[in-house]
């Protein structure tokens, strides 16, 4: 047969079908074996078809031979996308470390505006047990919130304590869930807190000490691996041999935050 060229909307000689938007060519040449060759800049794709025979037999639809793309449509609705919650974020879920680490966030002196805020709206997700406010006294803590200079703070503070105090009065009796660590973990942490206090030369009670190592434990999700052991030594150092940091860090010019950052090797 003859070397047939068609474009799309045409109808080749002999075959009836459709061709598609790019060139394509029935090529005769006995290498091709009777195929129909898409050219396009720089790609050829080969499609094998049944050709006609001598009797003059049609060539199949072109249509089973076409990769179609999809036809626009009307628009379909989006399905609702779910995800899964985790037991950490339900509100009734109290992790204790993170409590502890929010309360000594508020009581130290100079914090930024940032963090109280930072602070106060992670409290205002959760709903402690009395046992967990009578325990922490996170209670106290945030109530001193609300006589803050900023209003800002003070009057998220003030929603906070309010809608703690109506959940209790409301729900006295329904238990909570508590996350609380280990006991292998809070020795690992103990020992770090000793650390820190030697070198600042500070009691192992202080809020300072214990906010140090709160804030490592939380920017190393919490875990007791090798990054929260390396940030703990790398902390221990820079403090020990770099008077100018430690004296920032005690006087509360260096925010714990914006330290552990800067020496975290999580």
């Amino acid at each position: 047969p003859v070397a047939r060229v068609g474009r799309k909307g045409s109808v080749c000689p002999g075959g009836g079908w459709r061709v598609h938007p790019l060139l394509f060519v029935y090529s005769k040449d006995p290498i091709a074996n009777g195929s129909l060759v898409c050219r396009e800049p720089g790609v050829v794709h080969s499609i094998l078809f049944a050709t006609e025979n001598a009797v003059g037999r049609r060539v199949p639809p072109m249509d089973r031979f076409v990769v179609r793309g999809c036809k626009a449509g009307p628009a379909q609705p989006q399905s609702k996308v779910y995800h899964q919650a985790t037991l950490e974020s339900l509100k009734r879920v109290v992790v204790i470390e993170d409590i502890k680490r929010f309360k000594s966030i508020l009581e130290l002196p100079n914090q930024t505006k940032e963090n109280l805020i930072d602070a106060l709206l992670e409290l205002k997700k959760k709903i402690p047990s009395q046992e967990v406010l009578r325990s922490t006294k996170i209670g106290h803590a945030v109530n001193r919130m609300r006589k803050n200079p900023d209003p800002e703070v003070a009057e998220l503070a003030k929603v906070i304590f309010t809608t703690w105090r109506d959940y209790i009065k409301e729900n006295k009796n329904k238990p909570s869930i508590e996350v609380r660590c280990d006991s292998k973990t809070e020795r690992f942490r103990h020992n770090a807190r000793k650390l820190f206090a030697k070198v600042l030369e500070l009691e192992i009670e202080h809020p300072l000490i214990e906010n140090l190592e709160q804030e490592v434990f939380h920017q190393c999700s919490r875990l007791i691996n090798i990054p929260y052991r390396r940030t703990i030594r790398t902390l221990i150092f820079t403090l020990k041999h770099k008077p100018e940091v430690r004296e920032h860090f005690k006087t509360y010019k260096l925010p714990v935050k914006q330290l552990v950052e800067k020496h975290k090797k999580c």
